[in-house]
């Protein structure tokens, strides 16, 4: 599964981005779909996850009321966006799908992963 991710720039504090992820001659059922972000020299960290039954989400508290992770209702594309953005925000954010099985998200767990993108957010 190829994972293709649109989105990403430079913004300044408190803009918002959007973005997408799709899976490449398929959709995304059966799939579950994280966003991860990696600033340099540290572990790549999730900042939204979506399960596939039901359509649990999750964030980690740095960013919880912030952004939001979606499904299109023809599981087609995942959708992260995000809002206020701050500089520590930073980072060059993944798309990244597992086959749909319980247990949290982990960094080990995913296995697919779509090539990062930068975001910039500047004071």
């Amino acid at each position: 599964v190829q994972l293709q991710a649109s989105g990403g720039g430079l913004v300044q504090t408190g803009d918002s981005l959007r973005f997408s992820c799709a899976a490449s001659g398929r959709t995304f059922r059966g799939y579950d779909v994280a966003w991860y972000r990696q600033i340099p020299g540290k572990e790549r960290e999730i900042v939204g996850g979506i399960i596939w039954y039901g359509d649990t989400t999750y964030y980690p508290d740095s960013v919880k009321g912030r952004f939001t992770i979606s499904r299109d209702g023809a599981a087609t594309t995942v959708y992260l966006q995000m809002n206020d953005l701050k500089p520590e925000d930073t980072a060059v954010y993944f798309c990244a799908a597992r086959i749909t099985r319980a247990g949290a998200f982990t960094n080990n767990g995913m296995d697919y992963w779509g090539k990062g993108t930068l975001v910039t957010v500047s004071s």
